[in-house]
């Protein structure tokens, strides 16, 4: 499979796809997996292009998940190897998505082409969902994919991104779930007026010291097995007109909270909420939730990942929650397992985007067995 990972993975990166631009990158998986008997469906949703192929019927049904768009690349410039040229030195897949995560789609994409290759009257079904949206809003992508899943009834049981997992070595880590994120817009009101004249004025950055002092000092939980206990940060604060002798009318206040599985988003809003009333001032707040915590406990997936990647790399890997959000959490709501596994994690977003062509090729072998795992197919 090696061969054929790389040389996808290279046709890949070298279509420009800045989300949610796909650049024709699904329309080339779609031929390939057409080729070996998948079914072709397009979902499009606005600017979006989704992909979901499938082979088989009946269940259980294992999902592979990926995405084809990219972050921009910045200053081309700053690169040593063109971001789109995808060239291969010293064993290295230069350029971007080649981590993050075109090359472990190609992987995700070959293995499935194998194993129905191996494996045509496997039981159940195998699928691809590939969306060009989960690197920008996320609004058009797999979260519309799975509503229109769940609208028709149709199940994912067992689902695999393949977001780069992989801290040090490939196969040290295994995401088997992913903090919940909710973001507050807050705007805490005052009175505009002269520095000089405090008594006509109500400075609001003033009020809100103390409520801003114990949001960011309150322990929301202790964590549990899997999950750090939820952290706040305070992203963004503006206040007034950039002169020195006006007191604001309005402090901006912009704060995140990445929340584990002891606490949920209405327990977040009720508390916030009991702290503004508390310190007694004018404000309105806008609540964001990009996405709900999700855990997937050990069983049947967890299991056969955790086999595959030892029988591949001879690492046991850890299961951890740490990172951001992905695509997982839309995938989760449906009732499915769900875990993440994929290359290094560690030039992602970054300048030199690179992975190793011989971690893709592990990549492979590791779907492929929990394909054959999964489906109980005898190869």
């Amino acid at each position: 499979m090696k061969n054929n990972i790389i040389a996808l993975a290279q046709a890949l990166i070298q279509r420009p796809s800045i989300s949610p631009k796909d650049g024709g990158c699904q329309q080339l998986i779609a031929e390939k997996l057409q080729a070996v008997g998948f079914n072709i469906e397009w979902l499009p949703f606005g600017d979006t292009l989704n992909l979901w192929a499938t082979h088989g019927i009946g269940e259980p049904c294992l999902a592979f998940a990926g995405h084809t768009d990219v972050v921009p690349v910045g200053d081309e410039s700053h690169w040593d190897h063109p971001p789109f040229s995808a060239e291969i030195i010293d064993d290295m897949l230069y350029g971007r998505g080649a981590a993050d995560m075109k090359g472990s789609l190609s992987a995700m994409v070959v293995a499935c082409e194998q194993f129905v290759r191996d494996n045509p009257n496997h039981i159940g079904k195998i699928g691809l969902l590939i969306t060009s949206d989960e690197e920008a809003v996320a609004k058009d992508g797999t979260v519309k994919v799975v509503e229109t899943l769940m609208q028709r009834q149709e199940p994912i049981h067992y689902c695999v991104v393949g977001e780069p997992s992989s801290a040090k070595q490939l196969g040290d880590t295994i995401k088997n779930g992913r903090r919940g994120s909710i973001t507050a817009n807050l705007y805490i009101q005052g009175i505009q007026g002269h520095v000089a004249y405090p008594h006509l004025a109500d400075n609001p950055v003033h009020k809100a010291l103390p409520f801003l002092t114990e949001l960011t000092q309150y322990q929301w939980d202790q964590g549990n097995e899997f999950f750090p206990p939820t952290s706040l940060q305070i992203a963004n604060i503006h206040a007034g007109t950039g002169s020195n002798n006006v007191i604001p009318g309005e402090l901006y206040v912009q704060f995140n909270l990445r929340y584990s599985t002891e606490v949920n988003d209405e327990i977040i809003k009720a508390k916030v909420a009991e702290m503004l009333e508390k310190h007694q001032f004018s404000y309105r707040i806008e609540w964001n939730l990009s996405g709900k915590p999700f855990l997937t406990a050990k069983g049947l997936l967890v299991e056969s990942a955790v086999k595959a990647v030892q029988k591949i790399t001879g690492i046991s890997p850890l299961l951890e929650t740490g990172g951001g959000t992905s695509d997982g959490r839309f995938i989760a709501q449906m009732g499915a397992e769900v875990i993440e596994f994929g290359p290094l994690n560690k030039t992602i977003h970054k300048v030199n985007e690179c992975v190793a062509i011989e971690d893709l090729a592990k990549c492979g072998e590791v779907y492929y067995h929990i394909a054959h795992s999964l489906l109980q197919a005898v190869r």
